[in-house]
């Protein structure tokens, strides 16, 4: 029973010819398509892969260092050193960006507290044209 369906007949010569024939013309378009495939996956996604990798890390080291209770959490020396590193190189820029925004909290603190104020005064108004 296993010869009589071989899973590869013998070919003469001509069909020996034609099925390489068949097979070269094959791997011609397989490799046409690979390198098609390839080259769009080099220049369109891996660059999306790349920066979404970068971004992905910078943005968990970014929240490691936006809280500062981590140094409770991560190591203590290196928090220490990255805040004496970065005190030490801007800490005048450190020291005039903290006060602008005091001052610009400062600024919005007070607008609150008027407007706060404003409203206290209507509702007072209201309160005493109603009785």
């Amino acid at each position: 029973m296993e010869n009589q369906y071989p899973l590869f007949p013998r070919l003469d010569d001509e069909g020996q010819t034609h099925a390489q024939e068949l097979v070269d013309k094959f791997k011609e378009k397989m490799k046409k398509a690979a390198d098609e495939v390839l080259g769009e996956l080099y220049c369109d996604v891996a660059v999306h892969i790349e920066s979404d990798s970068w971004s992905n890390f910078r943005n968990e080291l970014m929240d490691g260092f936006r809280n500062y209770r981590n140094r409770h959490i991560q190591n203590k020396y290196d928090f220490a050193e990255i805040r004496k590193q970065i005190f030490k190189e801007f800490r005048e820029e450190i020291i005039q960006d903290l006060n602008q925004d005091y001052l610009a909290e400062i600024e919005s603190l007070k607008k609150e507290l008027s407007e706060s104020r404003q409203y206290a005064r209507q509702l007072s108004e209201r309160l005493s044209h109603s009785h």
